[in-house]
């Protein structure tokens, strides 16, 4: 099986380090990859999307997995799909949505594939009604660091470790997930403006029961008054009947809109806080004060950023931070502390949105926790950056919080455990499954998960 020695990033093009890409295309040559990682080991990667460290190995193996991309099996009845890891949640749309079905749960981007989407135990939208993306797995099939393949079912310490594992825990094969039933692919949508973060805050608490989908764009240069306001944005598929006579006859029709790709070179600097500034005051503004039930594609809804390939390059070579916490019903205190600390940072970022998580998922390492999350974009060049983080990490520990490894790019070890308590579980488990560390990452090595 060939390999290449090829440089390897996260999609925030940061930290990059250099690794052999191997591309197993059976089952076989996974097993064979896996035996063959040598001293430095090797990790599992799909399309990229981790925006840091995740799915990056120096000096190792990195075993690229979107050559087994088959869907096997789809129970049109029954509502399960039964596909290979490296099977994009574009693809499965593709197939699914003319059925009648729609993949549980997706993130901002369907250019993930199955085994990055349990791996990181993703999470989208609708984390309030149906959870993360591992609630929705019915079994999966995990070559382990022996080169032997697990059948893995929920309720087990395996898909535990594994749900939210970060690759860790071996190469996902297979999985059979439960789908959601959809009449048509398009979105009703309720949008709404706030005016700072605690008007957000009260409008999130009453009323996202009444929503499958809800998230707000807030604005974080906003300060004084305005510190927090948002674009509150909330929706369910739309019914049959919701859409126009013209549109009825093919109403699982899925063609999302594409744009150019963002060129390879962009200028640095191009995204200041006074362009950002500018982009917020007018994003803001232009959203309407209260519009209900305005159909919206699928990808639009969901997806935005999809229709610009190589988005990621308007940051510059420089890269970007994407950082994302949550913290706990009742500490709403610290939330509005770090919205604040960031609006006086005056930090860029144009990509930020705040969600209410529900229950939290059983992974031992899954991200979300009953509470509140915020995600923002900062361009990695802020001078001070580092240090800021830092500090906005040791204050969401200290509120019980935690960040999303999926995301993150430069957290201190230290404070791991504070934030994920069944991190001594899942480190006990690996150092079981895998003496011999087959399977490690740089994200790994920087955490000593």
């Amino acid at each position: 099986m060939p390999a290449e020695t090829v440089s390897v990033t996260g999609w925030g093009r940061t930290a990059p380090t250099t690794a052999r890409l191997i591309r197993p295309r059976t089952y076989e040559e996974a097993v064979t990859a896996v035996r063959d990682s040598g001293a430095r080991g090797s990790i599992p990667r799909g399309l990229g999307r981790a925006y840091g460290d995740a799915a990056q190995n120096a000096g190792g193996a990195v075993l690229d997995m979107t050559g087994l991309d088959q869907i096997h099996a789809i129970d049109v009845a029954g509502g399960s799909v039964l596909c290979d890891a490296g099977v994009s949640l574009h693809h499965l749309m593709e197939a699914l949505l003319p059925l009648g079905w729609f993949v549980p749960v997706t993130p901002g981007t369907r250019y993930v594939t199955v085994g990055g989407a349990i791996g990181a135990d993703i999470h989208g939208k609708n984390h309030h009604v149906s959870g993360s993306f591992s609630r929705h797995v019915v079994s999966l099939e995990l070559l382990t660091a022996d080169g032997t393949v697990r059948t893995v079912r929920p309720g087990t310490d395996l898909f535990d470790a594994t749900a939210g594992g970060m690759g860790l825990t071996g190469v996902i094969l297979t999985a059979t997930l439960r789908l959601q039933p959809v009449a048509t692919t398009l979105m009703s949508v309720d949008t709404e403006r706030a005016t700072d973060l605690d008007d957000l805050m009260a409008r999130l608490t009453a009323t996202d029961h009444r929503y499958r989908y809800s998230v707000a764009w807030i604005d974080l240069l906003a300060r004084g008054t305005a510190t927090g306001r948002a674009v509150l944005t909330r929706g369910d598929h739309a019914p049959l009947a919701a859409l126009p006579a013209r549109a009825r006859s093919a109403p699982l029709t899925f063609r999302p809109a594409r744009l150019p790709a963002a060129p390879a070179y962009v200028p640095e600097g191009l995204l200041t806080r006074r362009t950002v500034g500018l982009f917020n005051e007018l994003w803001y503004r232009r959203a309407p004060r209260a519009r209900r039930g305005e159909l919206q594609r699928l990808s639009a809804f969901f997806h935005p950023l999809d229709g610009v390939p190589h988005w990621n390059r308007v940051y510059g070579r420089g890269g970007f931070v994407q950082y994302q916490f949550v913290v706990g019903h009742g500490r709403e205190e610290t939330l509005r502390r770090i919205v604040g600390r960031i609006a006086r940072r005056r930090c860029p970022s144009f990509l930020a949105v705040l969600k209410r998580f529900g229950d939290a998922d059983p992974g031992w390492l899954s991200f979300p926790v009953p509470g509140w999350t915020l995600a923002l974009d900062i361009p990695a060049n802020l001078p001070g950056l580092g240090a800021f983080l830092d500090e906005l990490d040791a204050e969401v520990a200290a509120a019980g919080g935690r960040v999303y490894l999926a995301k993150d790019s430069r957290l201190r070890p230290d404070l791991l455990a504070a934030m994920y308590p069944r991190l001594d579980d899942f480190r006990a488990l690996r150092a079981e499954l895998d003496p011999r560390g087959v399977f490690v990452s740089d994200l790994a090595r920087r955490l000593t998960l």
